[in-house]
């Protein structure tokens, strides 16, 4: 393959690496326990968490995309995720706060622990990998927030092997929730 597939991919698996397995068994506990779950993320850290929330729907979990009409109110026992790889953005920050206002719990995926949202969040699970808010004279061979990004894809896939195991739901089982209007 042309390019320099295998340093992007050493990339994304040294971020994976770095993830704190602590945070990542808390954020797992998080959506077992929830009993309603909300996801957002802005841009393409939105299509990663978009492709969470199909497979916790998959899963048999109550999972919605905040921006869907039928997204319904979070309140006690409920959860939002977000993520806001560069520590924070007014809209992932605003519907934390309105989340928390509500009763429900939030778990943030990050990259900075130490932002803005980190600080409104019961829950931080931290991808250490370039962002776009730090992308100019990186390190990473993929452009902007890309890192991130992907890493954030692959975690997602792997907190869903977590929750399959963790809930013992079986392959035929999410296999039957994936939709057949396609």
């Amino acid at each position: 393959m042309p390019g320099p597939y295998r340093q992007a991919l050493a990339e994304i698996g040294n971020a994976l690496d770095g993830v704190d397995e602590g945070g990542f068994s808390a954020f797992v506990h998080e959506l077992a326990t929830a009993r309603r779950i909300a996801l957002y993320g802005v841009g393409r850290e939105g299509l990663a968490i978009k492709g969470l929330a199909m497979r916790l729907f998959h899963l048999g979990l109550d999972a919605h995309v905040v921006g869907d009409m039928t997204t319904p109110a979070l309140g006690p026992g409920d959860l939002l995720v977000a993520s806001a790889g560069p520590g924070g953005f007014e809209t992932v920050d605003a519907l934390m706060r309105v989340s928390r206002g509500a009763g429900a719990r939030v778990a943030l995926v990050t990259a900075v622990p130490d932002g803005s949202a980190a600080r409104l969040a019961d829950t931080l699970l931290v991808i250490p990998a370039q962002t776009m808010a730090n992308d100019i004279g990186g390190a990473s061979v993929l452009p902007m927030g890309s890192l991130y990004e992907g890493a954030a894809f692959v975690l997602f896939e792997m907190v869903v092997l977590a929750l399959q195991a963790d809930l013992s739901v079986a392959a035929e089982a999410m296999r039957a929730r994936h939709t057949n209007l396609e």
